[in-house]
């Protein structure tokens, strides 16, 4: 699976561009806020419908344009998918796939699976909850529409809820009607529970090998699940919170309130862990992220690197760069310098200047 090419027209600070890749590694370097994260986000954008920074659609459109365009060509098991995206002001995307519209977000996933890659990233352990479970979010909704259907409806279910709620305490005869969405919380919910479950036993069993590679064998890293309520007494615990869920206007019990634990050699790493650490852990979660979707989907993402090497030190970026094979890869970074003394297989270079993109000649000392 490859991305070919991006085209973008009034996307951020990009009036139009087109640039087309490798399908190997590709390297996207300039100074800071020229425009070489904003490539990144309409890939990502062009896989999942959403920015990778939470963005809203009107936020990603270059100032002063009424609306935005964003082309994708993939290439994925020897045929090319366009992806068109219509970004407005006012109103919903518009979203195509090979020149046919699209309603649903589901549609469009599993066209271009990614993994992305940024320094916040290397914060997921030491970040609250909510980091963690949009980590599993996004990736099970790329590889799943049922999950991406069921977490959908459950958080409108979850709205509609804590809304009542808050009506309940000034309208007492509404409380009737708060089992009707008691159980569109358990139906969604118990799914969402199960299908975590099985997403971190199985990152689990590669995590912990690629791991204790890159810790030289001197650690090992275990993930656990740790659900808010298990599926199987979800109903009991939703119903034992209710005079709680009353007082505080908000649903207290359910998968909303997830989290992951990461811990090394039995000891809690969001607690207990060095910065060393939690950035080595951070580093196998995203090696062991590409692994998953490519055994789940039996083809490789297109993996993302959005200036991660200068936060890491040699032997992590040593260890990174000796992991991308048979993959392609963008990266962006301030310079080539790191790619150069490591040797690192470069296929495409790219000068990124205030929006405009310059293709330059591969770098001496870089592998052909």
């Amino acid at each position: 699976m490859t991305i070919e090419s991006i085209e973008l027209s009034g996307f951020r600070n990009y009036r139009e561009l087109m640039i087309r890749f490798d399908s190997e590694t590709n390297i996207l370097y300039g100074d800071n806020a020229q425009g070489k994260t904003n490539i990144l986000e309409a890939a990502y954008l062009s896989g999942t419908t959403r920015s990778h920074k939470g963005s809203r659609d009107k936020e990603m459109i270059r100032f002063d344009d009424p609306e935005s365009h964003i082309r994708t060509l993939v290439r994925k098991n020897g045929k090319q998918y366009q992806i068109d995206m219509h970004l407005r002001r006012n109103g919903a995307k518009g979203v195509a796939v090979n020149r046919q519209p699209i309603k649903r977000a589901g549609d469009l996933f599993g066209i271009l699976n990614i993994v992305f890659f940024s320094p916040e990233d290397l914060n997921i352990i030491k970040n609250g909850p909510a980091e963690r479970r949009k980590f599993i979010d996004s990736e099970l909704c790329q590889l799943d529409k049922l999950y991406l259907s069921d977490l959908s409806n459950y958080n409108k279910a979850l709205n509609q809820r804590n809304h009542l709620l808050k009506d309940i305490s000034h309208r007492r005869d509404l409380l009737d009607t708060l089992p009707m969405w008691d159980a569109q919380l358990l139906g969604y919910g118990r799914q969402i529970i199960s299908k975590r479950k099985s997403f971190v036993r199985e990152l689990n069993d590669m995590i912990t090998d690629i791991h204790a590679r890159i810790s030289g064998g001197k650690e090992e890293l275990v993930l656990a699940y740790e659900p808010n309520v298990d599926d199987d007494y979800f109903e009991e615990e939703l119903l034992s919170a209710r005079q709680k869920d009353l007082k505080l206007c908000q649903t207290t019990a359910g998968p909303h309130r997830d989290d992951l634990r990461f811990s090394v050699d039995g000891t809690d790493l969001r607690k207990y862990g060095s910065q060393g650490q939690q950035r080595t852990s951070a580093l196998s979660l995203k090696l062991s992220e590409i692994e998953l979707v490519r055994k789940s989907i039996n083809n490789t993402p297109v993996l993302l690197l959005d200036d991660v090497l200068s936060e890491l030190d040699s032997s992590r970026q040593n260890y990174l760069l000796g992991s991308i094979t048979d993959i392609q890869t963008i990266i962006t970074c301030t310079g080539l310098e790191e790619f150069v003394r490591n040797r690192f297989q470069i296929n495409r270079v790219f000068h990124v200047v205030d929006g405009q993109v310059f293709e330059k000649s591969k770098p001496q000392g870089g592998n052909e």
